[in-house]
């Protein structure tokens, strides 16, 4: 072992070495940390122009660790910070609550409030002219519904007066749009003060990744920052806990690689029980019908934030807005794994399939997979079997999944046993958009993207191909499959048949992408 392995190995064994941080705030001491400046001179200027202002984001978005920094920034300005959670008063009696509450406020200021209520210890610290004082409110929602009210009434009191005193700013922090809580005409709280903390960018996933870099000489290679990137839309607990996972599963690489990177997504995906994602799946199955809607077709539905299922999914973290008024998945690693979970394993199936696949049939003599030969196989099993078989019911018989997504996990479970047969692999891309599967699948060494959909209307599926080549060739690919699932009651234009066709791909220099549609027949009216 050369000097320079064990002088990198001792490195990452060091005690003194950063972490990459995936439970509570960050301790910049101990964990890599992003500063984002920016977003602290926004919430600086807000206090100093004494406004009361909130703050709501889904979990994991870097809240609790943007308000410390802020908090920090404001002593070193002369301001008084308290810095309280909320959470864990949801059942607690109002005399806990105040109890923490005083305690807290008097560690904090330095001071010796005595009160019994909350109203009292607002209309004391109204009477308090000296200083300049912040309360951040952390988990708000985590107060109890008997006395909220009084605490944002009392808030209200004092913003009126704030010139007077001494608390110039009290933000509220959340999971929840408090703006919508908050709904009385006398609330101070206008929607103009909801200050935003986004995910991160590109930029500071990279900046994050690299302070691993400069302090232990490990690399990650180009493509795995961008996977990483990609597949968790920056969402900051995210970025964490896959950078935290590929370092610990790869201490003695000197450069991670991309298929270090697979390993971990693998792991994530399949294995990893991740408090976040609980919580996802439990909103989602609430709304499993929408959600479905969302997997499995390519309906535009108007994100409008008053909408109940909308707002809780959009609330948890699960979709957005997509920037043209309609809804998207926020965070395709979430989306990924809804697409697992909600998957009827228990139809049996694979088995019969497994029987009716013949290997010998499916390859040439150049040992390459024959994909006519194998959607071919899929047809037959299709006529067969059918699509219902591939429907979740619930305990009284009736289905609990739309119909659109046992069309997709029919061809899912076909290909899964298949490839179990040949001991080939497959991957779905990090892709957040509506309604289609892209399945990459890795056979004998050469890999083949599938992208399956719902034919709806015939430019959607003229420009689903042309979608297809450029992901291709984003992908580095030079073919792709294109499985569309059709009504048989309806008559097609002459455009929507089974071909293999070359797309050109205007670049410079110019590439090309070779595009075989294969159509899948199916009786919209019978299930």
């Amino acid at each position: 072992m050369t000097q320079e392995i064990c002088n990198f190995e001792a490195k990452l064994k060091s005690e003194t070495v950063k972490e990459f941080n995936t439970s509570g705030p960050n301790i910049a001491e101990q964990h890599y940390t992003i500063e984002r400046t920016g977003l602290i001179n926004k919430g600086i200027k807000l206090v100093e122009k004494e406004r009361y202002f909130t703050i709501w984001a889904p979990r994991q978005t870097g809240k609790s660790t943007y308000f410390r920094q802020l908090a920090e920034k404001l002593l070193e300005l002369g301001y008084l910070v308290a810095y309280i959670n909320f959470e864990n008063f949801k059942e607690e009696k109002i005399q806990t609550f105040i109890r923490s509450f005083k305690r807290n406020i008097n560690e904090f200021w330095s001071t010796k409030y005595e009160f019994e209520t909350i109203p009292e210890f607002f209309e004391q610290i109204q009477s308090q002219n000296q200083g300049k004082c912040v309360l951040i409110i952390d988990e708000v929602e985590g107060i109890n519904k008997e006395y909220f009210g009084t605490f944002l009434h009392s808030i209200r009191n004092a913003y009126h007066s704030r010139e007077n005193h001494s608390l110039k700013s009290v933000i509220l922090v959340g999971v929840s749009n408090i703006v919508g809580v908050v709904s009385d005409n006398a609330s101070p709280f206008n929607i103009a003060d909801n200050l935003n903390v986004p995910y991160f960018t590109n930029e500071e996933v990279f900046e994050l990744l690299g302070q691993h870099e400069t302090e232990t000489g490990q690399l990650f290679e180009e493509k795995v920052k961008q996977k990483i990137c990609q597949i968790t839309a920056n969402q900051p607990g995210l970025v964490n806990g896959f950078a935290m996972k590929l370092v610990e599963d790869y201490q003695s690489k000197k450069i991670i690689t991309y298929n270090d990177y697979l390993k971990v997504e693998d792991w994530y995906l399949r294995i990893a029980i991740d408090k976040n994602f609980a919580n996802i799946l439990n909103k989602a199955k609430e709304e499993r019908k929408f959600v479905e809607r969302l997997l499995f077709t390519e309906e535009k539905i108007p994100f409008k934030i008053d909408r109940e299922s909308i707002k809780l999914l959009h609330t948890n973290g699960l979709i957005k807005d997509d920037g043209n008024g309609y809804v998207t998945f926020w965070v395709p690693f979430y989306k990924k794994r809804l697409y697992d979970a909600f998957y009827p394993y228990s139809n049996g199936e694979k088995t019969s399939i497994l029987r009716s696949i013949a290997v010998s049939e499916l390859f040439d003599v150049n040992n390459k997979l024959k994909l006519d030969k194998l959607i071919a196989g899929y047809k037959e099993f299709v006529k067969r079997r059918g699509f219902n078989v591939f429907r979740d019911k619930d305990e009284n018989g009736k289905y609990q999944s739309i119909k659109e997504s046992a069309l997709i996990y029919s061809f899912e479970t076909y290909i899964q046993a298949f490839l179990q047969v040949v001991d080939g692999k497959s991957y779905r891309e990090a892709d957040t958009g509506l309604g289609k599967s892209d399945l990459i699948i890795n056979v004998n060494s050469e890999e083949y993207i599938i992208e399956t959909k719902i034919y709806y209307y015939e430019s959607q599926f003229l420009n689903g191909k042309k979608q297809l080549a450029y992901y291709c060739q984003s992908l580095g690919l030079s073919k792709g499959i294109y499985l569309v699932f059709c009504p048989n009651d309806v008559n097609y234009s002459k455009s929507i048949i089974e071909q293999t066709e070359t797309i050109e791909i205007p670049k410079e220099p110019a590439q090309t992408v070779e595009i075989t549609t294969f159509l899948i027949d199916f009786d919209d009216t019978k299930w």
